[in-house]
């Protein structure tokens, strides 16, 4: 069952990475040409290889960082016009994913969890 949520939270982080960094670069940025906010991604990248390692530790405290992605496509969402609106859902959404990718395998690969043999 672990692989199946290490591979949600994976795909939904890098999602976000590209939705966010497509999103204030040329898809709807607040400023034409593109807009600083591309740089909301940066955090993203760094528990990127803990993620696709499958790191109990890593998927534990990005549950957290994604909320902050989750309180920015709501806001954005009930906020914005326009193409932005449609973003920020997909943001809210890819968010989630993410969310409770890393919740279901920090959960299922708590040490409490594992079987031992030969007890």
């Amino acid at each position: 069952m672990t692989p199946w949520y290490n591979r949600l939270a994976s795909f939904s982080l890098i999602g976000l990475i590209f939705l966010c960094i497509a999103w204030e670069l040329w898809l709807a940025p607040l400023r034409p040409g593109g807009s600083m906010l591309a740089l909301k991604a940066l955090p993203l990248l760094l528990p990127l290889f803990g993620i696709l390692r499958g790191k109990r530790y890593t998927h534990q405290w990005v549950s957290m960082l994604a909320m902050a992605y989750l309180t920015e496509g709501l806001v954005r969402a009930t906020s914005d016009q326009g193409p932005s609106q449609w973003l920020a859902v997909a943001e809210t959404l890819l968010a989630t994913l993410l969310f409770a990718g890393c919740l279901g395998h920090a959960r299922v690969s708590a040490p409490s969890r594992q079987v031992t043999l030969g007890d």
